[in-house]
């Protein structure tokens, strides 16, 4: 929402909303800045906060995108190069220019300098690697030394430095599943009579047709990567150039896309609530509560009444009449490496190892090879040396 444009895909506040309340961090980035980052978020948000506080005034911080709401929370990110203007740039940086290398490439750079974080970060994950490799290189400390000092700061915790707002509260609107799903694709439905397509077509015309043009179009970054704008890249390069029936056929199968991207997105929102808020317990993690937003009949009661008076209980030094939710804890190692052999594929996680030794592609891999261990046996069995290598009874790798 930070950048110009695409008004109705990122679903902006109306000016209507805005009228009622002062927003800020709203539609002042070029949409050609494909650098512009967290770091930049942060800089321009935590002066705003101050002054809002300074009025007296409470700021309020709303989501999405949890990590940029972190940056204000913790002392967690890095500042590297200083960058020439308080601007972000128009060419690319330093973390780009990485993010060109071979994956492999990549992660071995990283391995010579900060072996730790190499070992944590998947070598396929080349936006972590590239960032922590631009960490070493633009201040000449390991990123992973960088997150341990924070960390071991007075007030730290897993989470990283201690909190920058010491009263902060998370209100954490959540809702059925099966409720928040159809509301989703309801919503994608709103945008396509709201005029998202006329919006799509105009930010193509203006700021994409030229590099798709030249082969050079980016949906890695910047305002490109923006949940709705790579789904009907098929319907808007190939629109006046085909049938009109294959049009429709591309522009359903965009609409098809958005609304399953929005869904997963929403998923991965309310996972990273529970991984950082509720399963990092430590002393830096503020009171985190939960607002039921299943049934919209009900917003009064269950979100509008019980977050004012936690709110209101934060501001006059009181206990909320409501209970935080409560802290989990978490046993799994996030952290863990392991190597499938059978798949060629290098695992990291508890929760992710358990996931694919049950996936129907490593299951596949298991039954072949005991197929082949079966035949060799019999093979042995009736040859003249037996001389054969023992083998596990289940055929299976250790694991």
């Amino acid at each position: 929402q930070v950048y110009k444009g695409l008004d109705i895909i990122t679903n902006k506040v109306s000016p209507q909303e805005q009228r009622l309340c002062r927003h800020h961090m709203i539609s002042f980035v070029d949409p050609l800045v494909s650098n512009y980052t967290v770091v930049d978020f942060r800089d321009k948000a935590v002066p705003l906060i101050s002054y809002i506080f300074a009025r007296d005034k409470i700021p309020i911080v709303v989501g999405g995108t949890n990590y940029y709401i972190e940056s204000l929370l913790w002392k967690v990110l890095i500042n590297t190069k200083e960058k020439p203007s308080s601007a972000p740039r128009l060419d690319s940086d330093r973390k780009v220019e990485l993010e060109q290398l071979d994956s492999a490439e990549l992660h071995w750079r990283l391995s010579q300098v900060d072996p730790e974080m190499a070992a944590k970060l998947h070598p396929h994950d080349k936006r972590k690697v590239a960032r922590s490799l631009q960490v070493f290189e633009e201040t000449g400390i390991p990123h992973s030394e960088i997150l341990h000092q924070q960390q071991e700061e007075e007030g730290g915790g897993p989470l990283g430095g201690p909190l920058k707002y010491p009263h902060s509260c998370i209100l954490w609107l959540h809702a059925d599943q099966a409720a928040l799903d159809a509301r989703l694709e309801k919503r994608v439905d709103d945008m396509v009579a709201a005029g998202l397509l006329e919006e799509l077509r105009d930010f193509h015309r203006r700021y994409n047709r030229e590099k798709v043009a030249e082969n050079r179009q980016d949906y890695q970054h910047g305002i490109f990567q923006s949940i709705g704008f790579k789904e009907f890249h098929e319907y808007l390069v190939s629109e006046g150039n085909c049938s009109p029936e294959t049009s429709a056929l591309l522009l359903e199968k965009g609409i098809q896309a958005l609304k399953q991207v929005t869904k997963r997105y929403a998923r991965r929102q309310n996972k990273w609530v529970r991984n950082r808020f509720l399963k990092r317990p430590g002393p830096n993690v503020p009171p985190v509560y939960g607002l039921e937003v299943s049934d919209l009949q009900r917003w009064e009661e269950d979100v509008l009444k019980p977050a004012l008076e936690i709110v209101e209980s934060f501001i006059q030094g009181r206990e909320p009449p409501a209970e935080p939710l409560r802290m989990e804890q978490d046993e799994e190692n996030k952290r863990s490496h392991r190597v499938c052999e059978l798949c060629a594929r290098l695992i990291i996680g508890d929760r992710e190892w358990a996931a694919h030794t049950r996936s129907k592609s490593h299951l596949h891999h298991l039954k072949k090879r005991r197929k082949l261990e079966a035949s060799g046996r019999a093979g042995g069995t009736m040859g003249d040396s037996g001389d054969t290598e023992p083998s596990d009874e289940d055929g299976s790798l250790p694991l």
